[in-house]
């Protein structure tokens, strides 16, 4: 344990924010006030006590924020000279450690301290322990020295073997700081002392371990980045030197899209926003994920056809378009007119200069709703063809996120304009004819309702302004002609029908559906099955039996299917030797190669076969999404011994038509005493109405007047005649009100053999849009009273009341 011994008198010497420990030589500027009084101090001392024999004495005492430590360090001076910046210096060692005691008083103007040196000498020989430690010490101390280069100063180290003497090595150390160091020079014992220098030194050289590690990281990625850079300057000279060697001109990636823009035909705002965005790509580092983003938008906004259209070629020539359109499709008179109109009116306001007003040019928005299969979408292309414009389709079916029509914003990884902008760079043109097919199948979810982001792109009165959320400029839109499609005209938002002007496709006639399948279904599948056009000829009789009999439906699609059919057979059995060509294939031959036919109207059945040769069964029409169709009611009493009461209804009716049904049972209860019919009957027996297929949903108050019909029929025990169909809505006083679909009814009708058709007095107005040729062979019979229609359909009594009941 150290000991305190010899009492000393010696002047102050105070180091501010440094510490000098027992075998350090330092050298200390003699211009500071207080270092200069306590060496002179020092010195008259010396001369007075020794004959100027001994060497001066100080009292090195560290001096932390105006605080004395408690220990201090006898220091001698060994020289005075010049510093080597010229100043006046000391040269002063540390030889041991003092306890500082009381001041006192003494020659010169610094401050005296009487202390007490403390003796430090440690155990000899050395214990194990301490032995370790030593050795631990001079190998931590020689691993930071050489990290350094200090080769000398290992040895110096490798040579002390005083514990004390090693400890106090340890304040030659840069990376201590003061307070670590008053703490070795505080702590007296030398082995307790080496311990806090070898723990010091552990500590700094795992920080030092730590900081090369991420030196080296940061080194090498810093290395990395500086070798990208090298290589994209070599490349950037690179290509410099071929666009020398090809006479381009030399510019960076930047540049070269400051040069496109400014080159590019681009309306001023798109050139203004397309500028700044280029000049935040000259500020971006090649390395930011914002230039890749930039870069991207540039292109898409240099893509686009901003300024390009195509001439119409239909404004110089309407009879040519309206030609194109009668050659490319047989019926649909209702567009075909339209689109002359269009045509004619756009020709006149182009004669007259008013080709844009308002900033809004003359576009046009149809929906053309009608059953599958009767050429919405390829009249689309007609249109295009007949103007003499660029055609795109955009599918809406299943699209449920808005971003598909509005875009997605930039920021977004994977971003894209929306359909309709990547339609119009698609076609390359500002006025073409886009086609948005299944309009009706659009949905909605979380990701918002794309029907309602096309409102803007289908009003006239909006879209010459349209602003995709990716492209954030403004997109003229006034100039196309918007085609949608859809088979269901309940399923397309009000709003968005009320932008459109509705267009409908009710199908074809079979005179219109004979052409159809000569002039363009046939050449079209002989090409598919390998044929020549004079190999296969297809009777006009055999051409009507497909469309009566195997097919039936208000588009063409199953007809080709059909022809189709016929022409491989024909084709097979060539390739197996079996028939020879050419050969003209007519209405006998279609059962041996296809097989029966499917539909065969009622009124080519047996009387006794037919669903209407039992009373309670009437024929009605109907319309469903494949177009017209005809739908059999049949009605049915209960015995009144097995029990049963009230109205039952089959046929997974909707309310309305349950309603209906009600209603006419209603009727024939309150008038049906008038019309001569049992009705007592109907009071104690229950009453079941079908309708099959049992399978198919069914609404709509247009069936009334034949479940009304279909119940006289049982009633009365009158059978319905087969020939006649009837539609109509019937209210409580037996009047027949007015229905939708009437067309489509009638040409449905005329597909199943009707001849007679009993319709609302006030739908006589729509048959109108009729073909005439359909009218020809229909007996229609506008009726107001179900007293006309039961007379019209029913025949005279055949079975008795009793037995039909």
């Amino acid at each position: 344990m150290a000991a305190m011994s010899t009492p000393l008198t010696l002047p102050v010497l105070p180091l501010d924010d440094e510490v000098v420990l027992p075998g350090m030589v330092v050298p200390l500027d003699l211009s500071d006030t207080e270092v200069r009084a306590a060496v002179e101090a020092a010195q008259a001392a010396a001369r007075i006590g020794d004959g100027g024999t001994g060497k001066p004495k100080v009292l090195l005492v560290p001096r932390i924020d105006g605080t004395y430590a408690g220990i201090g360090v006898l220091g001698t001076v060994e020289q005075v000279g010049r510093l080597s910046d010229g100043d006046p210096g000391a040269l002063i060692r540390g030889r041991g450690r003092v306890r500082i005691g009381a001041g006192t008083t003494g020659p010169g103007a610094a401050l005296w301290i009487e202390g007490v040196s403390v003796d430090e000498t440690a155990p000899e020989p050395l214990p194990g322990s301490v032995a370790e430690l030593v050795k631990e010490y001079k190998a931590l101390a020689t691993d930071w020295l050489k990290k350094r280069g200090a080769w000398q100063v290992v040895d110096r180290v490798q040579q002390i073997e005083d514990v004390s003497t090693l400890a106090d090595n340890s304040g030659y150390s840069p990376f201590l700081s003061t307070a670590q160091k008053v703490e070795l020079l505080e702590t007296t014992d030398p082995v307790a002392r080496l311990k806090l220098a070898t723990e010091q030194l552990r500590h700094h050289l795992a920080e030092q371990d730590v900081a090369e590690s991420i030196a080296k990281d940061v080194q090498e990625g810093v290395d990395k980045q500086q070798r990208e850079f090298l290589l994209r300057r070599q490349l950037d000279a690179v290509r410099k030197e071929l666009r020398e060697l090809n006479g381009e001109g030399d510019e960076d990636e930047s540049g070269d899209y400051r040069s496109r823009v400014e080159a590019a035909d681009l309306p001023e705002k798109v050139r203004e926003a397309a500028l700044k965005e280029v000049d935040k790509l000259e500020r971006a580092s090649d390395q930011s994920p914002e230039g890749s983003w930039i870069r991207t938008w540039l292109d898409t906004v240099l893509e686009l056809p901003w300024n390009e259209r195509t001439d119409d070629t239909a404004e110089h020539d309407i009879r040519g378009a309206q030609a194109i359109l009668d050659a490319e499709h047989a019926g649909l008179e209702d567009v075909k007119e339209r689109i002359t109109e269009y045509l004619a009116v756009r020709k006149r306001r182009a004669d007259r200069g008013l080709g844009v007003v308002g900033g809004r040019r003359g576009g046009a928005v149809l929906a053309l709703v009608g059953p599958p299969g009767v050429g919405k979408t390829s009249l689309g292309e007609s249109v295009a063809h007949a103007m003499g414009r660029k055609f795109v389709r955009v599918a809406l079916g299943g699209v449920r996120d808005e971003a598909e029509i509005r875009g997605h914003r930039r920021t977004y990884v994977g971003a894209l304009p929306g359909r309709i902008v990547r339609a119009i760079k698609e076609a390359g043109s500002m006025n073409p004819v886009v086609l948005l097919d299944e309009i009706d199948k659009v949905g909605s979810d979380f990701r918002g309702d794309p029907a309602a982001a096309l409102l803007e792109v289908l009003d006239p009165a909006q879209n010459h302004t349209f602003r995709d959320h990716y492209l954030e400029v403004e997109l003229d839109l006034s100039d196309v002609v918007f085609l949608a499609t859809a088979n269901v005209l309940e399923a397309i938002p009000e709003a968005l029908l009320d932008r459109m002007e509705l267009v409908r496709l009710d199908g074809y006639t079979e005179d219109e559906k004979i052409v159809i399948a000569r002039d363009h279904l046939l050449p079209r599948q002989l090409e598919r099955a390998g044929l020549e056009p004079g190999e296969v000829t297809l009777e006009d009789e055999a051409l009507r039996k497909l469309a009566g009999e195997y097919t039936r439906e208000a588009g063409v699609r199953n007809l080709e299917r059909a022809i189709a059919r016929l022409l491989r057979k024909v084709a097979a059995e060539h390739e197996l030797g079996d028939r020879e060509l050419p050969f003209t294939l007519g209405a006998e031959h279609l059962r041996k190669l296809i097989g029966r036919p499917h539909h065969v109207p009622e009124s080519a059945q047996d009387p006794a076969e037919r669903r209407t040769a039992v009373p309670g069964v009437a024929t009605g029409l109907a319309v469903t999404g494949a177009g017209g169709d005809v739908l059999y009611v049949e009605a049915s009493l209960a015995d009144p011994e097995t029990g049963g009461s009230g109205l039952t209804l089959t046929g997974q009716l909707g309310d309305v038509m349950k309603e209906s049904a009600q209603i006419a049972l209603s009727f024939l209860r309150s008038r049906g005493a008038e019309l001569e019919l049992p009705v007592a009957d109907l009071k104690d027996r229950g009453v079941h109405i079908h309708f099959p297929a049992g399978a198919v949903p069914k609404d709509g108050p247009s069936a009334g007047i034949t479940m009304t019909t279909a119940l006289a029929s049982l009633l009365s025990g009158r059978l319905v005649r087969t020939d006649v169909a009837m539609t109509g809505e019937v209210s409580l006083t037996g009047r027949v009100l007015p229905i939708g679909g009437l067309k489509q009814k009638l040409l449905a009708a005329h597909r199943a053999g009707i001849t007679t058709v009993v319709i609302p007095k006030r739908n006589e107005p729509d048959l109108d849009d009729v073909p005439a040729e359909i009218l020809d062979k229909l007996t229609v019979h506008p009726v107001t009273d179900v007293r006309q229609v039961l007379d019209l359909a029913l025949s005279p009594a055949e079975v008795p009341i009793s037995a039909a009941a």
